[in-house]
């Protein structure tokens, strides 16, 4: 009789470490046989996973119905998975929800192939905008001349894609079609350029205008005219710069009339437009690194591309200051780097983002320490737009920081030998 209370009193001891999925089981421990008890448990851990095999579902199907685009990509680079909107961004039509595929074999992406990977080597978020070109499988090619040419009728879209480290070194991207964002952005720059197009003759008019009654009124009247004519005189150069701007993205290359030149001179000779306002505030010039840089570029276009960037050094330096910029030989990448830096508060972290955007001012702060005359010390904002749009017709790069031991504003150029 002992040793069948103690064999009981154990066996209930086991159950009791084993049936812990049901929360009742403890108190029937003594109450009923155990078979019955292992039924329950088995009972209750089958509608356990019954539920979360429908909430399982729930939410793949919100997902697959979800207006972003998810993947699952394996460590071998295979799709696990992929959502209908993925497919359909993508054009993933070789593949059926439970097969594994080569990611590779249905999509052909050099930028998204470079997000999961920088993804899992690092095993940290990242994010990336590019262009996708949609492209036919040779097979599709060959074999069905109806499906090839609506395929190639297809434009490119643009897409951002967020991408985050999974288990297994799997990870999960998730993509946004940005494309509908460009084309609002490009029907409303046309709709303005369509408009600055037609302010530039009636602006020219009222110049005219100003200009006759500035020489027949006397003063204080003419001082009247003479106000009018330097406000009409500034909405007509943010007419140009803007038609200037949208000539450039709508032909970067045929704007452009290059030939060999000498970058130097080409910088000095923007500095020497600027002086006259520098000797306002003091500000000196400091020309650092290579003298013989022989470049193939349109010399008026990079002209204006240093006069924007050392006109913006100037605007935000304090009086007395000194602005820099350094020639360099970047060897590795057959390029010369120009760094441009000033003495100012340099970039806020919000505004680095937008400095480059269209008609966009950044924070007030930065333009306290502006010009004695006001309208010398506030620009267009068009500005360093047109300076990146410049850059990149010749193949180049430009990026805005701050410089980590002044603290001032950093603009950096990269320019090609072979612009």
């Amino acid at each position: 009789m002992g040793i069948f209370l103690w064999n009981r009193h154990v066996l209930k001891s086991q159950l009791k470490s084993v049936l812990t999925a049901s929360p009742d089981t403890e108190d029937l421990l003594g109450s009923l046989p155990t078979i019955s008890l292992i039924k329950r448990e088995v009972i209750y851990l089958k509608q356990q996973y019954e539920r979360q095999e429908a909430e399982l579902q729930t939410r793949q199907q919100a997902i697959d119905f979800a207006p972003i685009a998810y993947l699952r990509i394996d460590e071998e680079n295979q799709l696990l998975w992929c959502n209908q909107k993925a497919q359909e961004l993508l054009h993933i039509d070789r593949w059926k929800p439970g097969e594994i595929r080569l990611f590779l074999e249905l999509v052909r992406s050099y930028e998204l192939d470079q997000l999961i990977e920088q993804t899992r080597e690092t095993q940290t978020p990242q994010t990336v905008e590019w262009t996708f070109y949609p492209t036919a499988h040779a097979s599709q090619i060959a074999g069905n001349d109806a499906y090839t040419s609506q395929r190639f009728k297809q434009t490119p879209i643009t897409l951002k894609g967020f991408s985050y480290p999974l288990a297994q070194r799997q990870v999960a991207v998730f993509i946004e079609n940005q494309q509908p964002l460009v084309e609002l952005s490009r029907s409303r720059d046309r709709a303005f350029s369509d408009l600055t197009h037609e302010l530039r003759t009636p602006l020219t008019s009222i110049a005219l205008v100003s200009e006759r009654l500035q020489s027949r009124l006397h003063s204080p009247e003419n001082r009247w005219a003479e106000q009018m004519l330097k406000e009409t005189h500034r909405l007509i150069n943010l007419v140009e710069d803007w038609l200037d701007l949208s000539q450039l993205e709508e032909n970067p290359h045929q704007s452009l009339t290059c030939k060999p030149l000498q970058l130097s001179a080409v910088i000095l000779s923007a500095w020497q437009i600027l002086e006259p306002l520098a000797e306002q505030k003091q500000i000196r010039f400091n020309y650092q690194g290579l003298d013989e840089v022989i470049l193939v570029g349109d010399r008026s276009r990079l002209i204006q591309v240093f006069i924007n960037l050392l006109d913006n050094g100037l605007k935000h330096s304090p009086n007395g200051g000194q602005i820099t910029v350094n020639v360099a030989n970047i060897e590795q990448h057959q390029a010369i780097k120009i760094d441009i830096l000033d003495q100012g508060a340099g970039f806020t972290h919000t505004d680095l983002p937008y400095i480059f955007n269209r008609l966009y001012r950044g924070d007030t702060s930065r333009t306290r320490q502006g010009f004695p005359n006001q309208s010398l010390g506030s620009g267009s904002g068009l500005g360093l737009a047109i300076a990146q749009e410049i850059i990149q017709a010749h193949g180049g790069s430009i990026m805005a920081q701050n410089h980590p031991d002044t603290g001032g504003a950093w603009i950096q150029v990269m320019l090609t030998k072979d612009t």
